[in-house]
């Protein structure tokens, strides 16, 4: 039996099959989560006083923390951050081709 080894990407939703466009906007939605919820983790908040903070629900946290990453734009993850006191910028890059 042989081993076929497979080329990865830098991005976990493209290896999975989602569309290029598709794969971007999941992987920047999931590092604002990471991101936002280690902020929370960091400063030990539970999910009650993370919500207060950030002008959500408690219920709206548990998502977070559980990583529902389909409940989540990236508009709505940025907003979050900002009242976390986080700035977040882009860095824009042209598209790399894909085959």
């Amino acid at each position: 039996m042989s081993v076929r080894k497979r080329r990865c990407s830098d991005n976990v939703f493209r290896d999975l099959g989602f569309s290029v466009e598709e794969s971007e906007n999941l992987k920047t939605r999931a590092d604002l989560m990471i991101r936002l919820t280690k902020i929370l983790e960091d400063r030990r908040l539970t999910q009650t006083e993370a919500a207060k903070l950030l002008n959500v629900t408690q219920p709206r946290i548990s998502d977070l923390v559980r990583g529902r990453i389909d409940r989540f734009s990236i508009d709505s993850l940025v907003e979050m951050l900002g009242r976390a006191g986080v700035r977040v910028s882009f860095v824009l890059k042209p598209a790399k081709k894909v085959a």
